[in-house]
């Protein structure tokens, strides 16, 4: 394996090779080190990336899926092996602490290649019953048998988010490689180093030349001709719904399909029969996991005025012990936001809450961490709010959580939920398991959790409205990169 300060390069066809824009510097979000340098591609490399993804789709498409998966089961053991120093670099250029390095990003993205590795042998034809048809223009009275088939889409660019460079790639690559398509990946430019160590692991691994090809770059040129290049029949993104929005129109243009996974503003619903602890300790994983950088966090909760004010009470006593710190020392919770241009976002929403009219419980003040230097947020509560306010309506994306208050029954507490230009996933706190599935198949979002923040990983995700097209995530993953044909005979 490279060491991990020399210069990266782009990987394409199966070469490592020199980026005709240079390099520029990642920087570690804790300290403000630098911790390697990236590749900044051209737009003319990018597509050699995808015409080598097309010119390897043939013969991947045609790999027994035997093969397939043992490629990917190598690709987990490989990581594996690599475990330490992939978490390590994981945390310098995320800024998530260790724990989280380690489980949540370089762990989950060992995992998932040893889930689609499975997934590579799922089955992929399915029979429908026959139909008898009678005489006529068409022809002869016959019986005719039809045949469902899951085919590969073709070269499948994969746009991943800062946040989790390992979970989500993997989450990308993983399916799409084990339905026979091949990858042009374009990572996050502020932590892309990791996602050239999987290519790294797949290359080992034995996945065949131009099957795997990263490419990386801070040009919006790079993104864009990563979508727009005519040997890509598919994109899947995961990032804000602006940018969002304008991939989609680009892939209309020749009708690429999309996985989008966007924004989220998720609506926690904390009815009067709640257990309070349970709640807030599930409201308080949006302040942990990543510092709020996550798009599935309950920022937004919806209270009963019955347990209103023990709610704000026990989340600010919770956040209290909360440590924010530098992630690579033992007993951080909170590390910092990925760059201090987001730093800088995160706290002008703080204070536009604050002139909105919202009141802040705890936080609200930039920590001073070791020598200062680093991109850090208080974790914030912003209570007292309306759902009018921008702060309550918006994706702020940092570690803030904003609490609106309700008086009436559950059906206020739904429309409240619901009144969202997001519908990723929400939550019920209840103490009656049969009310809070009920206010659940109610709410417009693509997940729901009911008195956790937990998600099975099997389930369906996606969003409803503005948070995104279509589902992956276990085989729902290996169908959305996939296209379903039909085969017909007379037998």
């Amino acid at each position: 394996m490279r060491d991990a300060r020399s210069p990266q390069r782009l990987f394409i066809g199966g070469e490592w090779v020199e980026p005709a824009g240079g390099h520029y510097e990642v920087v570690d979000p804790a300290d403000e080190s630098v911790v390697g340098v990236a590749p900044e591609a051209s737009r003319g490399q990018v597509e050699d990336a995808a015409r080598a993804a097309a010119e390897a789709f043939g013969s991947w498409s045609r790999t027994p899926p035997e093969a397939r998966a043992a490629i990917l089961d190598r690709a987990a053991d490989i990581i594996q092996r690599e475990y330490e120093p992939w978490s390590a670099l994981a945390r310098a250029e995320t800024g998530a602490p260790t724990g989280i390095a380690r489980g949540m990003q370089v762990g989950v993205g060992a995992a998932r290649f040893r889930r689609y590795a499975k997934g590579a042998l799922e089955p992929v034809e399915r029979g429908l019953p026959p139909q008898v048809t009678e005489a006529g223009p068409m022809g002869r009275a016959s019986v005719l048998g039809a045949l469902e088939v899951r085919q590969p889409v073709g070269v499948v660019t994969c746009i991943t988010s800062y946040n989790n460079p390992w979970a989500n790639a993997a989450g990308k690559v993983a399916p799409a490689l084990a339905m026979g398509n091949t990858v042009v990946v374009k990572p996050a430019p502020q932590d892309p180093l990791s996602v050239f160590r999987m290519a790294e692991a797949l290359a080992e691994a034995g996945a065949p030349a131009g099957v795997v090809n990263v490419v990386g770059g801070r040009s919006v040129e790079v993104g864009e001709a990563a979508v727009d290049s005519p040997y890509v029949d598919m994109v899947s993104f995961t990032g804000s719904t602006g940018v969002g929005q304008r991939i989609a129109e680009v892939c209309g243009r020749t009708m690429k399909r999309q996985l989008m996974e966007l924004g989220g503003k998720g609506a926690a619903i904390v009815l009067e029969d709640a257990d309070l602890d349970a709640a807030v300790t599930g409201i308080g994983t949006t302040f942990s996991f990543y510092s709020g950088q996550i798009c599935t966090a309950p920022t937004r909760v919806i209270a009963h005025r019955a347990v209103y004010d023990r709610l704000i009470e026990k989340l600010t006593g919770y956040l209290a012990f909360m440590r924010v710190g530098d992630p690579a020392a033992a007993g951080t919770v909170v590390g910092p936001v990925i760059s201090a241009a987001h730093r800088d976002r995160v706290e002008a929403y703080i204070e536009l809450g604050r002139k909105e009219g919202a009141r802040i419980a705890h936080g609200g003040e930039r920590p001073v961490v070791g020598g200062g230097r680093g991109f850090y947020v208080a974790p914030t509560l912003l209570v007292d709010c309306t759902n009018d306010m921008r702060v309550v309506r918006e994706e702020i994306f940092g570690p803030v959580v904003v609490v609106v208050p309700f008086d009436g029954d559950e059906d206020e507490a739904v429309a409240l939920a619901n009144d969202s230009d997001y519908g990723l996933i929400s939550y019920v706190w209840s103490g009656d398991a049969a009310r809070a599935f009920r206010v659940a198949r109610r709410l417009r979002a693509g997940g729901v959790g009911v008195n956790t923040v937990g998600r099975n990983m099997e389930a369906p995700f996606g969003g409803f409205k503005r948070s995104g097209v279509g589902r992956d995530v276990g085989s729902y993953a290996l169908h959305a990169y996939s296209e379903t044909q039909s085969i017909v005979w007379t037998g």
